[in-house]
């Protein structure tokens, strides 16, 4: 007998530190700088890592001191996709987010190099299946005029 999938099982979309080199703009800068600029990179990318699962999403900060934030997929509201040409020829991408979280209204994941549009879609379904889950109900209160 084969039982269904329960969906509190927590998927792992996405681990690891934004890109070394995030655009054509930084490639451009270690090629000219004969590469004296990779070690100010590398610190940057390592000062930032990521963790995207189906339920949360976690940023953690820094290299000695650490600080990390973290975001519940339900409470997420709404999600842009940035993919400057520079990040596109890279194939680095950024995933900015809302949320109802008081803590983390905003949250930007950056320079990742992955299929963002593909981490977008699976984000945005693991969100919706959490907000079922749990019985959130959003409402728009904004007002449109034409």
């Amino acid at each position: 007998m084969t039982t269904p999938e329960t969906p509190n099982i927590e998927k792992t979309l996405f681990v690891g530190h934004p890109a070394l080199l995030p655009s054509a703009f930084s490639a451009f800068v270690a090629v000219i700088t004969l590469g004296l600029a990779l070690p100010f990179y590398w610190y940057r990318s390592r000062q930032t890592h990521y963790r995207i699962t189906t339920q949360r999403i976690i940023i953690e900060h820094g290299i000695l001191s650490k600080r990390m934030d973290q975001v519940d997929t339900y409470r997420i509201n709404d999600f842009v996709v940035e993919r400057p040409f520079g990040q596109r020829l890279m194939g680095t991408g950024n995933i900015g987010l809302t949320s109802i979280d008081r803590s983390n209204p905003e949250m930007r994941i950056a320079h990742i190099k992955t299929d963002v549009l593909a981490l977008y879609e699976q984000l945005r379904e693991a969100t919706e299946e959490q907000k079922i889950r749990r019985g959130v109900r959003t409402l728009d209160t904004s007002e449109h005029v034409m």
